[in-house]
């Protein structure tokens, strides 16, 4: 049977859903939430933002149902053309493409995805705008998706001079920047360098909300500009009736409010994405696939060589060898003849909420059953593919770039 890339395929984290999350949701009146969110949302939002050192007022943030309709309304409050990165994730270019304004990609530096090469940005903004075309808004992220890489403050900070050069307003989309690998890599926002002229996007399905959940955040500049674009965006929120369940909105403030049974599910969900990631790394290299290694997030964007066999290509045999779907490089923006594929890692950890609550749970979750032997069936689908005989081991325990 054949498998379908659902539109705006996003990894799954592979978590269970957290039983604080169910207790609040129940325990909510019905109804709905006003379009931006309420009060008590906001308020959790700001405490939220405040904690990674973006002191943010009510009136700088907005709730919505998922980070979609939050970019739509982003986009539409801002008027002219959206600039990308290339890749970029999956759901962003159709939601751009929706506005029917042109979307200009930059290649990433080859060092980190996520982030356009400054160069190239400046460039792109200079030929687009000789041709008539109006880019006003760059949308980046310095944690990746889809390659799971982390931008180096150097780069980040390249790239925003660049934008601010060119009169580009950022929306940094910060949905994967909680769940870093490892405690020595060093994560920083472009609202920390341009804090007038970014907005800043998370989409907590990543973290701290059931992935099927869909509720996202943005905070704006605290300038009048900013206000401005907050008002607007919330009424293009109001136009599309983009607004949240007040049992979901209700649940929210409180897991955003992090107390610590929520902080302790977090941080474990974090020590498993950084011990399956890396053993997963290990296991596509070691079958003949290049890969960076991940440094964030929960998946991995390798190029498996293989005779004949392009992006869409990749796709439908490792889709259909693994019994889940495995996008190629095409649905990111990139060149359909690179063979390149995401593989979400998330998927390792089990099928169910019990599986997936045991390697959540494990002191060593490489030797749980089923995930070790989900590595195994990886490596032998990329083996398959490149035709490279696995590295004996290659998704063991012994590397020191899998500690915490």
């Amino acid at each position: 049977m054949a498998i379908c890339v659902p539109y705006g395929g996003r990894p799954d984290p592979g978590l269970p859903v957290p039983a604080y999350w169910d207790a609040h949701l129940a325990a909510a009146t019905s109804g709905s939430e006003e379009a931006g969110g309420g009060p008590r949302l906001l308020e959790a939002a700001c405490g939220y933002f405040t904690r990674r050192g973006l002191w943010s007022g009510p009136g700088q943030v907005v709730a919505a149902p998922g980070a979609e309709p939050l970019l739509l309304a982003l986009l539409a409050a801002t008027g002219g053309d959206p600039v990308l990165a290339r890749p970029a994730p999956a759901w962003q270019p159709p939601v751009a493409a929706l506005l029917g304004r042109p979307v200009h990609a930059v290649p990433s530096a080859p060092e980190g995805g996520g982030v356009p090469d400054p160069i190239a940005l400046l460039e792109t903004v200079r030929r687009a705008r000789a041709e008539g075309a109006d880019p006003r808004l760059l949308v980046l992220s310095a944690a990746d998706d889809p390659t799971g890489t982390v931008t180096a403050p150097e780069l980040l900070h390249e790239t925003c001079e660049a934008a601010a050069e060119a009169g580009l307003q950022i929306v940094s989309d910060e949905t994967y920047s909680d769940t870093l690998h490892h405690r020595d890599t060093v994560l920083l926002s472009p609202a920390e360098m341009l804090p007038d002229h970014t907005a800043v996007l998370t989409d907590l399905g990543a973290t701290l909300v059931p992935s099927g959940v869909p509720v996202a955040l943005a905070r704006f500049p605290a300038t009048a500009h900013g206000t401005a674009w907050r008002q607007r965006t919330a009424a293009a929120l109001a136009a599309l009736r983009g607004v949240l369940p007040a049992p979901v909105a209700a649940a929210a403030a409180y897991v955003l409010a992090e107390p610590a049974e929520v902080t302790g599910f977090t941080a474990a969900a974090n020590r498993l994405h950084a011990r399956v990631a890396a053993a997963a790394h290990r296991t596509v290299t070691g079958a003949g696939g290049v890969c960076r290694p991940p440094k964030a997030g929960f998946q991995l964007y390798p190029r498996l060589d293989a005779a004949g066999l392009d992006a869409p290509a990749l796709e439908a045999r490792l889709s259909a060898a693994l019994g889940r779907t495995v996008p190629g490089g095409h649905r990111f923006g990139d060149d359909p003849a690179e063979p390149r594929v995401r593989i979400g890692t998330g998927a390792l950890h089990g099928r169910t909420d019990r599986e997936r609550r045991t390697a959540l749970t494990a002191a060593d979750p490489l030797a749980v059953p089923h995930v070790a032997e989900a590595l195994a069936a990886l490596g032998a689908a990329v083996s398959a593919l490149t035709g490279t005989v696995e590295v004996s081991g290659s998704a063991g325990v012994g590397s020191r770039g899998d500690r915490r």
